[in-house]
């Protein structure tokens, strides 16, 4: 598994009384949300994968929150807000933001954005440029909620190269070892043997299902106890006297 560049060095010609140390609680600064669609397929890819990866430690997962990366450790200079972003080989943990170089230089080892009419300009360019060029990000994605495209990039020799969708429409993502594909119109986690990996509300309404299949199974085996118990009695057969 590749790792993301860390932070470069400051330059040799920076005084320390020049360069500023923000304190560690830095909030994040990125703009509400356009739709409620962006906002539930964000909500719903942090959701998940901490709950596929509830046993692991050593991951961050977070999304429309801002990425602080000045070399020269400003909050007012180079920053991104990626609508969902994965650190791996971290502290799990909670944060107002990710900054940086208070992070052992780490960026994320994989993006998504969520595409919008405003945004999908700057998705496609500017930023695929800073992920790849700057934050050298891995594995970056977009999808758009509306129509439903979905586009995957994986760094080679340091450039992004598209990721060539399956037989089954999904993209391969090396960094979560999992699989990126639309399902019923939202971008969702797929195993490597292509299996849904299920929301909290879908496994509790998974569990509602076989309860109630076990509990019909168990009506009907009831009814077909009672029917052959009546069947004997008519033929004088009585199960009390066997």
């Amino acid at each position: 598994m590749s790792e993301p560049a860390t932070v470069e060095s400051i330059a040799d010609g920076i005084l320390e009384d020049e360069v500023i140390f923000p304190p560690g609680d830095i909030l994040s600064d990125e703009p509400p949300l356009e739709s409620d669609l962006h906002r539930d397929q964000i909500d719903l890819l942090i959701r998940i994968l901490k709950l596929w990866w509830r046993e692991r430690q050593d991951f961050y997962a977070s999304g429309n929150l801002t990425i602080y990366y000045s070399p020269n450790q400003k909050k007012s200079e180079y920053f991104r807000g990626p609508d969902f972003f994965v650190v791996l080989g971290t502290q799990k943990k909670d944060r107002k933001s990710w900054v940086v170089w208070q992070e052992d230089g780490k960026y994320p080892n994989l993006i998504v954005e969520i595409l919008s009419s405003s945004t999908t300009a700057v998705d496609k360019g500017l930023k695929k440029q800073v992920y790849q060029d700057t934050f050298r990000t891995p594995d970056y994605f977009w999808f758009d909620p509306v129509t439903m495209e979905l586009q995957g990039f994986h760094i080679v020799d340091g450039k992004y190269q598209e990721i060539q969708v399956t037989t089954d429409g999904r993209l391969w993502s090396q960094q979560l070892e999992l699989y990126l594909g639309v399902y019923e119109g939202k971008l969702r986690f797929f195993t490597t043997e292509n299996q849904l990996i299920l929301s909290s509300e879908e496994l509790a309404e998974q569990e509602r299902l076989r309860a109630e299949q076990a509990e019909e199974r168990a009506k009907r085996a009831e009814q077909e106890i009672a029917r052959l118990r009546e069947a004997l009695r008519i033929q004088g057969i009585d199960l009390e006297n066997i």
